[in-house]
């Protein structure tokens, strides 16, 4: 058996649907329904079973059989950047994620699971080292946190640990997410009603629109981890990134490419952000490429062109 955590949501349906493709369907995935919409990312897929999230974590906790289990895919989390009660992100992001990787080391089970670029705070360096880790808001705090107890005990683990710090993805399966959607998901839904792409304006010596993001498309990022299940000998913690900077203007742009029509209007930048954005990022990937991963990653204008495809399909 597979276990996706956050099986329902955008990176875990995802996975689900890149092992359904594999011919693999003994999978139990694990997520919260209470936004109920989520389930349209299901819908299509075939697992063996759906268990809810607290019930999961309690039986985890309680140490319960779930039969043979391969590897858990662990992809559940609460994501959003802007909740700063530190209470319930470390309970949800932290503590479920250690429960979760020393059951996996007792069990002798995979364990893949999502950190994120946020670690780096507002820093221009992108490497999976201590000295370039500074979050800056609670959610990037929870995933830098569970790293850093990941890299304690490193020396000591006798399976499979593998954290994937993911850059900015966007692709199908992220329309439950609302304003925490990609930036393709929310300039496509802007062209069709308005024919009107909504950017940034400058900020951080970056012109109109020129803040440069490391965008990966998913089905990139679902081929990084089903690659280190496929190599259980391979571990560590390693940025999920194409390595090459784009401009959000390159994203728009994309957008407006496939559907033919379209501008871009700059609106002021947030004053609630400032101190607390991104303005460039840019994944170093030497230690994912020393792993021994060599496939390619599509840049914004072939990953858009795949994505609007599937969305306006």
């Amino acid at each position: 058996m597979i276990i996706v955590t956050g099986g329902a949501g955008f990176i875990g349906s995802n996975i689900v649907k890149a092992l359904n493709d594999r011919g693999e369907t003994d999978i139990l995935v694990v997520d919260n329904l209470t936004n109920g919409r989520k389930m349209r990312n299901l819908a299509d897929l075939d697992i063996a079973d759906y268990m809810d999230r607290l019930d999961f974590i309690e039986r985890i906790n309680n140490d319960e059989d779930f039969g043979k289990v391969q590897a858990i895919f662990h992809e559940g989390a609460t994501s959003a950047t802007t909740e700063w009660d530190g209470h319930f992100v470390m309970n949800n992001n932290y503590e479920y994620a250690k429960s979760l990787l020393h059951w996996c080391l007792k069990h002798n089970a995979q364990y893949l699971y999502a950190s994120s670029a946020s670690v780096y705070g507002a820093g221009t360096t992108f490497i999976e080292d201590r000295q370039y880790e500074h979050p800056i808001n609670m959610y990037a705090y929870s995933k830098f946190q569970f790293d850093q107890y990941v890299r304690r005990l490193q020396p000591e683990m006798q399976s499979q640990v593998v954290g994937f710090r993911y850059f900015n993805v966007y692709g199908p399966r992220e329309q439950h997410k609302g304003t925490m959607s990609s930036t393709a998901f929310h300039f496509n839904n802007q062209i069709k009603e308005s024919g009107v792409a909504k950017l940034f304006d400058s900020c951080d010596g970056y012109a109109d629109g020129e803040q440069r993001r490391d965008f990966v498309y998913v089905g990139d990022a679902v081929k990084v981890n089903l690659w280190f299940l496929d190599n259980p000998d391979k571990g560590g913690i390693f940025n999920l990134g194409t390595g090459r900077s784009q401009a959000f203007n390159d994203m728009a742009n994309a957008v407006i490419d496939w559907h033919g029509k379209g501008s871009i209007e700059y609106i002021p930048f947030p004053d609630h952000l400032k101190g607390a954005y991104q303005s460039f990022t840019e994944a170093d990937i030497s230690a994912l490429r020393s792993m021994g991963y060599d496939e390619p990653f599509l840049t914004v204008e072939e990953g858009v062109r795949e994505y609007m495809d599937i969305l306006n399909g």
